[in-house]
Protein backbone atom coordinates (compact mmCIF):
# COMPACT_ATOMS: atom_id res chain seq x y z
CA UNK A 1 0.00 0.00 0.00
CA UNK A 2 1.39 3.38 -0.95
CA UNK A 3 1.99 6.19 1.47
CA UNK A 4 -1.25 8.04 2.19
CA UNK A 5 -1.78 11.76 2.49
CA UNK A 6 0.47 12.98 -0.35
CA UNK A 7 -1.00 16.29 -1.47
CA UNK A 8 -3.89 15.96 0.98
CA UNK A 9 -6.48 18.52 -0.22
CA UNK A 10 -7.98 18.66 3.29
CA UNK A 11 -4.93 20.37 4.73
CA UNK A 12 -4.38 17.56 7.23
CA UNK A 13 -7.99 17.17 8.43
CA UNK A 14 -8.29 13.64 7.01
CA UNK A 15 -4.93 12.54 8.43
CA UNK A 16 -5.75 13.96 11.85
CA UNK A 17 -9.11 12.24 12.12
CA UNK A 18 -7.83 8.86 10.94
CA UNK A 19 -4.85 9.01 13.30
CA UNK A 20 -7.16 9.62 16.25
CA UNK A 21 -10.15 7.47 15.25
CA UNK A 22 -8.97 4.57 13.08
CA UNK A 23 -10.09 2.04 15.69
CA UNK A 24 -13.52 3.67 15.71
CA UNK A 25 -13.75 3.29 11.93
CA UNK A 26 -12.81 -0.39 12.11
CA UNK A 27 -15.22 -0.87 15.01
CA UNK A 28 -18.14 0.44 12.94
CA UNK A 29 -17.34 -1.97 10.15
CA UNK A 30 -17.05 -4.97 12.49
CA UNK A 31 -20.25 -4.14 14.36
CA UNK A 32 -22.20 -3.88 11.10
CA UNK A 33 -20.51 -7.02 9.78
CA UNK A 34 -21.57 -9.02 12.84
CA UNK A 35 -25.21 -7.93 12.61
CA UNK A 36 -26.11 -8.06 8.90
CA UNK A 37 -29.64 -7.30 7.75
CA UNK A 38 -31.36 -8.19 4.50
CA UNK A 39 -32.73 -5.67 2.03
CA UNK A 40 -35.44 -3.39 3.44
CA UNK A 41 -34.82 -4.88 6.89
CA UNK A 42 -31.80 -2.70 7.81
CA UNK A 43 -33.38 -1.48 11.07
CA UNK A 44 -30.41 -1.86 13.42
CA UNK A 45 -27.98 -0.55 10.81
CA UNK A 46 -30.19 2.49 10.29
CA UNK A 47 -30.29 3.10 14.05
CA UNK A 48 -26.50 2.84 14.25
CA UNK A 49 -26.03 5.35 11.45
CA UNK A 50 -28.62 7.73 12.92
CA UNK A 51 -26.98 7.58 16.35
CA UNK A 52 -23.42 8.06 15.12
CA UNK A 53 -24.35 10.98 12.87
CA UNK A 54 -26.25 12.65 15.69
CA UNK A 55 -23.19 12.17 17.94
CA UNK A 56 -21.22 14.15 15.36
CA UNK A 57 -23.64 17.03 15.79
CA UNK A 58 -25.41 16.37 12.50
CA UNK A 59 -29.14 16.10 11.80
CA UNK A 60 -29.82 12.80 10.01
CA UNK A 61 -33.24 11.88 8.63
CA UNK A 62 -34.69 8.44 7.98
CA UNK A 63 -35.82 7.69 4.47
CA UNK A 64 -39.61 7.38 4.19
CA UNK A 65 -39.80 3.56 4.09
CA UNK A 66 -38.14 3.38 7.53
CA UNK A 67 -34.66 2.14 6.67
CA UNK A 68 -31.89 4.22 5.15
CA UNK A 69 -30.62 7.64 6.15
CA UNK A 70 -30.00 11.00 4.47
CA UNK A 71 -28.02 13.80 6.09
CA UNK A 72 -26.91 17.24 4.89
CA UNK A 73 -23.94 19.23 6.13
CA UNK A 74 -21.86 22.15 4.99
CA UNK A 75 -23.14 25.29 3.25
CA UNK A 76 -26.91 25.32 2.74
CA UNK A 77 -26.67 27.36 -0.44
CA UNK A 78 -24.70 26.80 -3.62
CA UNK A 79 -23.78 23.46 -5.21
CA UNK A 80 -24.15 20.25 -3.23
CA UNK A 81 -22.27 16.99 -3.73
CA UNK A 82 -23.75 13.68 -2.63
CA UNK A 83 -21.89 10.65 -1.26
CA UNK A 84 -23.70 7.31 -1.20
CA UNK A 85 -23.18 3.99 0.61
CA UNK A 86 -25.40 0.90 0.60
CA UNK A 87 -26.30 -0.92 3.81
CA UNK A 88 -27.96 -4.29 3.11
CA UNK A 89 -26.56 -7.80 3.35
CA UNK A 90 -27.13 -11.01 1.37
CA UNK A 91 -28.92 -14.29 2.18
CA UNK A 92 -25.58 -16.15 2.32
CA UNK A 93 -24.16 -18.10 5.28
CA UNK A 94 -20.72 -16.75 6.20
CA UNK A 95 -17.76 -19.15 6.32
CA UNK A 96 -14.89 -16.75 7.09
CA UNK A 97 -14.44 -17.77 10.72
CA UNK A 98 -13.74 -14.17 11.70
CA UNK A 99 -14.17 -13.31 15.39
CA UNK A 100 -16.80 -10.77 14.31
CA UNK A 101 -18.57 -13.11 11.87
CA UNK A 102 -22.27 -12.77 11.21
CA UNK A 103 -24.49 -13.60 14.16
CA UNK A 104 -27.56 -13.76 11.91
CA UNK A 105 -28.26 -17.22 10.52
CA UNK A 106 -28.03 -17.38 6.76
CA UNK A 107 -27.22 -13.68 6.31
CA UNK A 108 -23.83 -12.04 5.75
CA UNK A 109 -22.09 -8.95 4.39
CA UNK A 110 -20.45 -10.91 1.58
CA UNK A 111 -20.54 -7.95 -0.80
CA UNK A 112 -18.77 -5.39 1.41
CA UNK A 113 -21.68 -3.12 2.25
CA UNK A 114 -20.53 -3.13 5.88
CA UNK A 115 -17.33 -1.47 4.64
CA UNK A 116 -19.25 0.98 2.46
CA UNK A 117 -21.39 2.11 5.41
CA UNK A 118 -18.41 2.41 7.76
CA UNK A 119 -16.46 4.42 5.16
CA UNK A 120 -19.30 6.89 4.72
CA UNK A 121 -19.64 7.22 8.50
CA UNK A 122 -15.91 7.90 8.69
CA UNK A 123 -16.20 10.42 5.87
CA UNK A 124 -19.05 12.13 7.72
CA UNK A 125 -16.90 12.35 10.83
CA UNK A 126 -13.97 13.82 8.89
CA UNK A 127 -16.18 16.42 7.23
CA UNK A 128 -17.88 17.29 10.52
CA UNK A 129 -14.46 17.86 12.12
CA UNK A 130 -13.43 20.43 9.50
CA UNK A 131 -13.70 24.13 10.41
CA UNK A 132 -15.62 24.72 7.17
CA UNK A 133 -16.53 22.87 3.99
CA UNK A 134 -16.11 24.32 0.51
CA UNK A 135 -19.38 22.84 -0.72
CA UNK A 136 -22.62 21.44 0.63
CA UNK A 137 -22.65 17.67 1.16
CA UNK A 138 -25.47 15.12 1.23
CA UNK A 139 -24.79 11.73 2.78
CA UNK A 140 -27.01 8.92 1.52
CA UNK A 141 -27.05 5.61 3.41
CA UNK A 142 -29.19 3.53 1.06
CA UNK A 143 -31.09 0.33 1.81
CA UNK A 144 -31.88 -2.54 -0.54
CA UNK A 145 -29.16 -2.41 -3.18
CA UNK A 146 -29.14 -6.20 -3.49
CA UNK A 147 -32.73 -6.50 -4.76
CA UNK A 148 -34.07 -5.44 -8.14
CA UNK A 149 -34.81 -2.77 -9.18
CA UNK A 150 -33.00 -1.46 -6.10
CA UNK A 151 -33.50 0.82 -3.12
CA UNK A 152 -31.88 3.67 -5.01
CA UNK A 153 -35.24 4.18 -6.74
CA UNK A 154 -36.89 4.69 -3.34
CA UNK A 155 -34.18 7.14 -2.33
CA UNK A 156 -34.59 9.10 -5.56
CA UNK A 157 -38.36 9.15 -5.06
CA UNK A 158 -37.73 10.58 -1.59
CA UNK A 159 -35.88 13.51 -3.19
CA UNK A 160 -32.28 12.72 -2.26
CA UNK A 161 -30.96 13.98 -5.60
CA UNK A 162 -32.81 17.30 -5.44
CA UNK A 163 -30.30 20.15 -5.36
CA UNK A 164 -27.38 17.75 -5.94
CA UNK A 165 -24.92 18.64 -8.71
CA UNK A 166 -22.89 15.40 -8.61
CA UNK A 167 -22.89 12.11 -6.70
CA UNK A 168 -20.06 9.71 -5.78
CA UNK A 169 -19.74 6.19 -4.41
CA UNK A 170 -17.25 3.36 -3.92
CA UNK A 171 -17.67 -0.40 -4.19
CA UNK A 172 -15.33 -3.05 -2.79
CA UNK A 173 -13.31 -4.91 -5.42
CA UNK A 174 -11.35 -8.02 -4.35
CA UNK A 175 -9.47 -8.03 -7.67
CA UNK A 176 -7.64 -4.82 -6.76
CA UNK A 177 -4.99 -4.59 -4.02
CA UNK A 178 -5.64 -2.49 -0.97
CA UNK A 179 -4.37 1.05 -1.47
CA UNK A 180 -5.80 1.36 -4.96
CA UNK A 181 -9.07 2.56 -6.44
CA UNK A 182 -10.16 1.47 -9.91
CA UNK A 183 -11.48 4.36 -12.00
CA UNK A 184 -13.06 4.41 -15.43
CA UNK A 185 -14.81 7.09 -17.44
CA UNK A 186 -17.98 5.90 -19.15
CA UNK A 187 -19.76 2.59 -18.54
CA UNK A 188 -18.52 0.84 -15.38
CA UNK A 189 -21.23 -1.79 -14.93
CA UNK A 190 -23.96 -3.26 -17.09
CA UNK A 191 -27.72 -3.27 -17.16
CA UNK A 192 -29.08 -6.44 -15.58
CA UNK A 193 -32.58 -7.77 -16.34
CA UNK A 194 -34.30 -11.02 -15.29
CA UNK A 195 -36.40 -13.30 -17.49
CA UNK A 196 -38.92 -15.95 -16.41
CA UNK A 197 -40.52 -18.12 -19.07
CA UNK A 198 -43.42 -20.44 -18.20
CA UNK A 199 -44.22 -23.03 -20.88
CA UNK A 200 -47.32 -25.26 -21.14
CA UNK A 201 -48.20 -28.32 -23.23
CA UNK A 202 -50.98 -30.94 -23.23
CA UNK A 203 -48.25 -33.42 -22.36
CA UNK A 204 -48.11 -37.02 -23.53
CA UNK A 205 -46.00 -40.10 -24.12
CA UNK A 206 -42.42 -39.72 -25.33
CA UNK A 207 -43.15 -42.36 -27.98
CA UNK A 208 -45.64 -39.99 -29.67
CA UNK A 209 -44.19 -36.43 -29.50
CA UNK A 210 -45.93 -35.65 -32.82
CA UNK A 211 -49.31 -35.81 -31.09
CA UNK A 212 -48.54 -33.12 -28.55
CA UNK A 213 -46.32 -30.15 -27.96
CA UNK A 214 -42.90 -31.46 -26.98
CA UNK A 215 -42.31 -29.11 -24.08
CA UNK A 216 -38.74 -30.16 -23.24
CA UNK A 217 -37.71 -29.83 -26.88
CA UNK A 218 -39.29 -26.36 -26.89
CA UNK A 219 -37.36 -25.45 -23.77
CA UNK A 220 -34.13 -26.61 -25.39
CA UNK A 221 -34.91 -24.55 -28.47
CA UNK A 222 -35.25 -21.41 -26.34
CA UNK A 223 -32.27 -22.28 -24.14
CA UNK A 224 -29.92 -22.39 -27.10
CA UNK A 225 -31.79 -20.20 -29.53
CA UNK A 226 -32.40 -17.04 -27.52
CA UNK A 227 -28.75 -16.39 -26.55
CA UNK A 228 -27.62 -17.31 -30.06
CA UNK A 229 -30.07 -15.08 -31.89
CA UNK A 230 -29.45 -12.15 -29.53
CA UNK A 231 -25.75 -12.46 -30.32
CA UNK A 232 -26.63 -12.00 -34.00
CA UNK A 233 -29.18 -9.23 -33.54
CA UNK A 234 -27.21 -7.00 -31.15
CA UNK A 235 -23.91 -5.22 -31.78
CA UNK A 236 -21.24 -7.31 -29.97
CA UNK A 237 -19.54 -4.08 -28.87
CA UNK A 238 -22.46 -3.50 -26.49
CA UNK A 239 -21.19 -6.22 -24.17
CA UNK A 240 -24.53 -8.04 -24.15
CA UNK A 241 -24.65 -11.42 -22.39
CA UNK A 242 -27.71 -13.66 -22.03
CA UNK A 243 -27.43 -16.73 -19.79
CA UNK A 244 -29.85 -19.16 -18.18
CA UNK A 245 -29.63 -19.89 -14.48
CA UNK A 246 -32.51 -22.33 -13.95
CA UNK A 247 -34.45 -24.88 -16.02
CA UNK A 248 -37.17 -27.11 -14.59
CA UNK A 249 -39.56 -29.57 -16.28
CA UNK A 250 -40.90 -33.07 -15.74
CA UNK A 251 -39.90 -36.08 -13.65
CA UNK A 252 -40.47 -39.22 -15.70
CA UNK A 253 -38.12 -40.20 -18.54
CA UNK A 254 -41.00 -41.46 -20.71
CA UNK A 255 -43.52 -38.64 -20.21
CA UNK A 256 -43.59 -35.29 -21.98
CA UNK A 257 -44.32 -32.81 -19.17
CA UNK A 258 -47.17 -30.33 -19.21
CA UNK A 259 -45.27 -27.47 -17.60
CA UNK A 260 -41.75 -26.10 -17.57
CA UNK A 261 -39.92 -23.02 -16.42
CA UNK A 262 -36.79 -21.17 -17.52
CA UNK A 263 -35.15 -18.35 -15.61
CA UNK A 264 -32.19 -16.28 -16.72
CA UNK A 265 -30.57 -12.88 -17.03
CA UNK A 266 -29.81 -10.46 -19.83
CA UNK A 267 -26.98 -7.99 -19.30
CA UNK A 268 -25.77 -5.21 -21.56
CA UNK A 269 -23.24 -2.44 -21.23
CA UNK A 270 -25.06 0.14 -23.34
CA UNK A 271 -27.98 2.23 -22.19
CA UNK A 272 -29.62 2.37 -25.64
CA UNK A 273 -29.38 -1.41 -26.06
CA UNK A 274 -30.93 -1.85 -22.61
CA UNK A 275 -33.91 0.28 -23.63
CA UNK A 276 -34.49 -1.94 -26.69
CA UNK A 277 -33.88 -5.30 -25.00
CA UNK A 278 -37.32 -6.28 -23.71
CA UNK A 279 -39.24 -6.00 -27.00
CA UNK A 280 -36.44 -7.83 -28.81
CA UNK A 281 -36.44 -10.72 -26.31
CA UNK A 282 -40.24 -11.00 -26.50
CA UNK A 283 -40.12 -11.08 -30.31
CA UNK A 284 -37.40 -13.73 -30.48
CA UNK A 285 -39.04 -16.02 -27.92
CA UNK A 286 -42.31 -15.83 -29.84
CA UNK A 287 -40.59 -16.65 -33.12
CA UNK A 288 -38.77 -19.64 -31.60
CA UNK A 289 -41.87 -21.17 -30.01
CA UNK A 290 -44.40 -20.43 -32.76
CA UNK A 291 -43.98 -23.75 -34.67
CA UNK A 292 -43.66 -26.02 -31.61
CA UNK A 293 -47.20 -26.34 -30.27
CA UNK A 294 -46.61 -25.02 -26.76
CA UNK A 295 -48.06 -21.96 -25.08
CA UNK A 296 -46.10 -19.69 -22.82
CA UNK A 297 -46.00 -16.64 -20.56
CA UNK A 298 -42.89 -14.47 -20.56
CA UNK A 299 -42.22 -12.23 -17.57
CA UNK A 300 -39.50 -9.66 -18.17
CA UNK A 301 -38.21 -7.81 -15.12
CA UNK A 302 -36.17 -4.73 -15.90
CA UNK A 303 -33.37 -4.38 -13.39
CA UNK A 304 -30.97 -1.48 -13.36
CA UNK A 305 -29.35 0.58 -16.12
CA UNK A 306 -25.55 0.63 -16.51
CA UNK A 307 -23.47 2.83 -14.23
CA UNK A 308 -22.01 5.39 -16.62
CA UNK A 309 -19.36 7.56 -14.98
CA UNK A 310 -19.41 11.25 -15.88
CA UNK A 311 -16.11 12.65 -17.19
CA UNK A 312 -16.00 15.61 -14.78
CA UNK A 313 -16.95 13.45 -11.79
CA UNK A 314 -14.24 10.92 -12.67
CA UNK A 315 -11.73 13.77 -12.93
CA UNK A 316 -12.72 14.95 -9.43
CA UNK A 317 -12.48 11.43 -7.99
CA UNK A 318 -9.17 10.82 -9.76
CA UNK A 319 -7.63 13.94 -8.18
CA UNK A 320 -8.77 12.76 -4.76
CA UNK A 321 -7.46 9.21 -5.20
CA UNK A 322 -4.16 10.42 -6.68
CA UNK A 323 -3.56 12.38 -3.47
CA UNK A 324 -3.53 9.07 -1.55
CA UNK A 325 -0.37 7.85 -3.25
CA UNK A 326 1.36 7.54 -6.60
CA UNK A 327 0.00 4.04 -7.28
CA UNK A 328 -3.48 4.61 -5.90
CA UNK A 329 -5.24 5.25 -9.21
CA UNK A 330 -5.85 1.96 -11.05
CA UNK A 331 -7.48 1.05 -14.32
CA UNK A 332 -10.60 -1.09 -14.16
CA UNK A 333 -12.66 -2.81 -16.87
CA UNK A 334 -16.38 -2.59 -17.41
CA UNK A 335 -18.19 -5.29 -15.46
CA UNK A 336 -21.20 -7.34 -16.60
CA UNK A 337 -22.58 -6.99 -13.07
CA UNK A 338 -25.35 -4.58 -12.13
CA UNK A 339 -25.39 -1.78 -9.53
CA UNK A 340 -28.39 0.35 -8.58
CA UNK A 341 -26.16 3.42 -8.14
CA UNK A 342 -27.06 3.84 -11.80
CA UNK A 343 -30.52 5.12 -10.83
CA UNK A 344 -28.94 8.20 -9.24
CA UNK A 345 -27.02 8.81 -12.46
CA UNK A 346 -30.32 8.94 -14.33
CA UNK A 347 -30.95 12.12 -12.31
CA UNK A 348 -27.53 13.75 -11.81
CA UNK A 349 -24.01 13.10 -13.12
CA UNK A 350 -21.58 11.25 -10.91
CA UNK A 351 -19.04 8.47 -10.59
CA UNK A 352 -18.39 5.20 -8.78
CA UNK A 353 -14.90 3.89 -8.05
CA UNK A 354 -13.81 0.35 -7.25
CA UNK A 355 -12.09 0.18 -3.88
CA UNK A 356 -9.25 -2.34 -3.71
CA UNK A 357 -9.73 -4.65 -0.71
CA UNK A 358 -7.34 -7.54 -1.48
CA UNK A 359 -4.48 -7.86 0.99
CA UNK A 360 -2.03 -9.01 -1.69
CA UNK A 361 -1.72 -12.43 -0.08
CA UNK A 362 -3.81 -15.52 -0.64
CA UNK A 363 -6.74 -15.99 -3.00
CA UNK A 364 -8.83 -13.14 -4.36
CA UNK A 365 -12.17 -14.31 -3.01
CA UNK A 366 -14.97 -12.91 -5.13
CA UNK A 367 -17.95 -10.85 -4.03
CA UNK A 368 -21.03 -12.84 -2.94
CA UNK A 369 -18.82 -15.68 -1.70
CA UNK A 370 -19.36 -17.00 1.85
CA UNK A 371 -15.60 -16.54 2.38
CA UNK A 372 -15.42 -12.92 1.20
CA UNK A 373 -13.57 -10.51 3.50
CA UNK A 374 -11.64 -7.25 3.15
CA UNK A 375 -8.28 -5.94 4.21
CA UNK A 376 -9.44 -3.29 6.68
CA UNK A 377 -6.72 -0.87 5.56
CA UNK A 378 -9.10 -0.22 2.68
CA UNK A 379 -11.37 1.67 5.08
CA UNK A 380 -8.77 4.43 5.37
CA UNK A 381 -8.44 4.57 1.59
CA UNK A 382 -12.19 4.85 1.16
CA UNK A 383 -12.47 7.72 3.63
CA UNK A 384 -9.58 9.54 1.98
CA UNK A 385 -11.12 9.10 -1.47
CA UNK A 386 -14.62 10.33 -0.60
CA UNK A 387 -13.60 13.10 1.78
CA UNK A 388 -10.93 14.18 -0.69
CA UNK A 389 -13.55 14.82 -3.35
CA UNK A 390 -15.27 17.32 -1.05
CA UNK A 391 -12.10 19.11 0.06
CA UNK A 392 -10.81 19.02 -3.49
CA UNK A 393 -13.58 21.39 -4.55
CA UNK A 394 -12.01 24.05 -2.34
CA UNK A 395 -8.49 23.33 -3.56
CA UNK A 396 -9.65 23.91 -7.13
CA UNK A 397 -11.06 27.31 -6.20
Amino acid sequence: MTQAGIGDPSGGVIDAWLAAHRDRLIGWRRRIHATPELSRQEVATTELVMTELATLGLSPRRLPLGTGVVCDLGPATGPRLALRADMDALPITEHTGLPFSSTTDGVSHSCGHDAHTAILLGTAAVLASAPALPVGVRLIFQPAEEVMPGGALDAVAAGVTEGVSRIFALHCDPRLPVGSVGLREGALTSAADHIELQLRSPGGHTSRPHLTGDLVYAMGTVITGLPGILSRRIDPRSGTVMAWGAAHAGNAPNAIPQEGQLRGTVRTGEHLTWAEMEPLVRSVVGELLAPLGVSYDLSYFRGVPPVVNDATAIEMLTRSVAAIGEDAVADTPQSPGGEDFSWYLEQVPGAMGRLGVWSGFGPQVDLHSPNFDIDERALDVGVRALAGVIFGVGSEG
